[in-house]
């Protein structure tokens, strides 16, 4: 068995942060109904091809779900809304604020008569009726909530601010939703009660930020954008060497820095230079540091700086690229790939982190726009003629 077999989740989703969220309770066992717009479904479905024809993202998020297509503002779609929360254990949204609360879905209005539903709302900026905060009905995606929360005042370049490469503020709030879901689960399987969750992607992301926050604590400066080495930690991040290729790395203590100039810089006596004795020296003298790293590696290979920095048990990576993931040695020793099916054929498909081996993960097939919405419907009691005059009248 799976840890979430026998629960079922209705998703009202698009994009990207309710998907992850639903995606990982299906990895673990759930059933989840992703309810979708007739005709076009989740706009992530159209994001890109890139994936064999598919959307990059679509994929990633929308594994073994099933899809079902409903005009939710329709009356004879709401009644069928109705019939499915009547099935499930979970109700996840990120609809527009108040967008739920519209359709009666709101927790208020389901849990009189479904009193062991717990309902995940997820937001931008918060959706409680009672503290609604002045951003409440602002629209909030990914790279504005990167804004909003500080990141991007802390990533990039000193001179150029620049975002996370992969959609961290919506990844956040997917987390923390799936998180608190879980822990919703097991509380009501104690209580017998369901509850309401209310997730923010700026609060998500606000708890991601809480060092630099504490780092300028009283008005403090705040940690310098340095590209890709650390703000406050050096040395930390890469360094080129003689090949033209770039190799990773990173001190943590006093131990390692006088290592790291015995035996990767063979500078035995910089670990003594009174302009480098500690890290708060190290990081105000970065420039004058890091030109004489640069001249000790370029003799170099990246892969003979590797094995130097091995041997001391210095931290340190490879700059990979997407290609160079794919291969990577580390992913295919663990056996960590398989494959999931989808209208394109066999895709790959990395599988899920952390679960104990006595889980078998749920790795089904990307779905097809609305290829469940007959079995869905038909399992919620409607007839074959019902069907086809619900599809007639444009509800699914």
């Amino acid at each position: 068995m799976r840890p979430l077999d026998g629960i079922t989740v209705l998703a009202l989703e698009h994009a990207i942060a309710a998907p992850f969220c639903t995606r990982q309770l299906a990895d673990l066992g759930a059933r989840v109904i992703k309810v979708e717009r007739p005709g076009s479904g989740d706009f992530a479905r159209a994001y890109d091809t890139r994936a064999r024809g598919l959307a990059s993202h679509f994929v990633w998020t929308n594994r073994s779900k099933e899809s079902l297509t409903l005009d939710v503002k329709h009356p004879k779609g709401q009644e069928v809304l109705q019939r499915l929360v009547a099935q499930a254990d979970v109700l996840v949204q990120n609809l527009a604020p108040g967008a739920a609360a519209r359709l009666g879905l709101s927790y208020e209005a389901l849990a009189p008569a479904h009193p062991r539903l717990i309902v995940c709302d997820i937001s931008g900026y918060g959706d409680d009726p009672a503290r609604p905060g002045p951003y409440r009905d602002k629209k909030a995606y990914d790279l504005l909530i990167q804004s909003e929360s500080g990141f991007l005042s802390v990533t990039g370049t000193p001179g150029e601010m620049a975002k996370s490469g992969c959609s961290i503020a919506d990844i956040a709030a997917g987390m923390y939703a799936y998180s608190t879901i879980l822990a919703a689960l097991l509380q009501r399987g104690k209580t017998g009660q369901g509850c309401r969750i209310d997730v923010s992607m700026l609060e998500s992301m606000a708890e991601w930020m809480n060092f630099p926050l504490y780092y300028t604590l009283d008005g403090a400066p705040p940690p310098p954008r340095t590209g890709a080495a650390h703000a406050t930690i050096y040395p930390y991040g890469p360094f080129p060497c003689g090949d033209g290729k770039t190799v990773m790395l990173g001190l943590q203590n006093e131990r390692e820095w006088q290592v790291f100039c015995d035996k990767v810089l063979g500078q035995p006596a910089l670990a003594g230079d009174a302009r480098f004795a500690s890290n708060t020296l190290r990081v105000q003298a970065r420039q004058a540091l890091r030109a004489l790293i640069v001249q000790a590696f370029e003799p170099f290979t990246a892969e003979q700086i590797a094995q130097r920095l091995d041997a001391a048990q210095i931290a340190n990576a490879q700059a990979r690229t997407m290609p160079d993931v794919w291969a990577h040695p580390q992913l295919a020793a663990r056996q960590r790939w398989t494959q999931i099916g989808s209208t394109a054929g066999p895709l790959p498909a990395l599988l899920p982190p952390s679960l104990p081996a006595q889980w078998q993960p749920r790795m089904d097939a990307v779905p097809a726009l609305g290829a469940h919405t007959e079995a869905i419907l038909a399992e919620a009691g409607y007839a074959a003629t019902d069907i086809a005059a619900l599809r007639a009248d444009g509800v699914v």
